[in-house]
């Protein structure tokens, strides 16, 4: 039987030793470990169908990509299917196994599906899903002084850096990641808060940047986040032994290298993360100097041409 080339799921061929004696699994075998979680099932259909109904009332009310564009809501549609991916799919059930297809899934949630959702503008469409009589009062309790200060102080792009770079270091502690692979309910916690601080992250970036920190520091902070999260996939490439022993005996279980697995996934939070951080940054750079060129003509009495006004 041939073994399941690590490519097709971003993670190493997997064996299973059993007796003395190694199985191993091909790639159909491997694409049947779907795992449909309840629990994530049901927060992926709520999600779904409370953006599908508060983005059908707010078209309704105005017109069809009005307050939502369609491309976000296309957006809010790739997100949502990442959480899926990362979270339902085969990945989840290697992710046991496999340091490399733990950290894909760790990615998957942090630098696709939280700027996706980002992207599509969930704030607006949840205010939309609630009952017509509930909408203003909602709405007035979210703009009022104390939770617009609140929420300022939350996004605010030097909190969310510090926010996100602790949870990515914290978490890779020894103890703390074990812990998580022992422990479902740590599990759920460490997903958390690597979603929610990278979600509060790139919501910092994309959605407040007409506050007090602008596209400049928006570029800066996603190269300095780019630069602390290369150090720390460097550091697990280039380790001489295994971080966390839990994934060495379930290697030898699975007859795999251990710390092969780990310098993969070293380098998946290395080069394919930087590359996409990379990317974010330099489209943050080129929207900085389209704003800079738009606020120049402003200031300067000009109209800007039609299609060159910023977004």
């Amino acid at each position: 039987m041939r073994r399941l080339p690590w490519f097709l799921l971003g993670v190493p061929s997997v064996a299973w030793a059993h007796g003395g004696e190694t199985h191993h699994l091909n790639a159909h075998d491997v694409l049947r470990w779907w795992t449909w979680d309840p629990l994530v099932l049901g927060m992926l259909a709520v999600s779904g169908v409370l953006y599908a109904r508060g983005l059908r009332a707010l078209w309704r009310h105005a017109a069809p990509g009005k307050g939502v564009r369609g491309w976000e809501a296309g957006m809010f549609a790739l997100g949502w299917v990442t959480l899926g991916v990362a979270l339902l799919s085969p990945l989840d059930r290697l992710s046991d196994i496999l340091f490399s297809a733990h950290m894909t899934q760790h990615e998957l949630l942090m630098l696709v599906a939280a700027p996706l959702l980002v992207l599509g503008r969930p704030h607006l469409t949840a205010l939309w899903a609630l009952p017509e009589a509930r909408r203003a009062p909602v709405a007035r309790a979210f703009q009022g002084p104390r939770a617009r200060a609140v929420w300022r102080g939350v996004t605010g792009p030097f909190v969310v850096l510090v926010l996100h770079a602790v949870a990515r270091w914290v978490w890779h502690v020894p103890a703390l990641f074990e812990a998580a692979l022992e422990n479902d309910a740590v599990h759920a916690v460490q997903h958390l808060c690597f979603f929610g601080t990278a979600a509060l992250f790139w919501w910092a970036l994309l959605r407040g940047r007409y506050g007090r920190a602008g596209y400049g520091v928006g570029v800066l902070f996603v190269f300095a986040t780019a630069a602390h999260t290369s150090i720390l996939g460097a550091l697990l490439t280039f380790a001489r032994s295994v971080w966390y022993p839990l994934y060495a005996r379930r290697a030898v279980e699975w007859g795999l290298g251990a710390l092969e697995d780990q310098q993969l996934a070293g380098l998946i939070m290395w080069v394919p993360s930087g590359a996409l951080f990379l990317a974010m940054g330099l489209a943050l750079f080129a929207a900085w100097l389209g704003e800079s060129e738009r606020r120049a003509d402003i200031a300067t009495g000009e109209s800007p041409a039609p299609g060159e006004t910023g977004p």
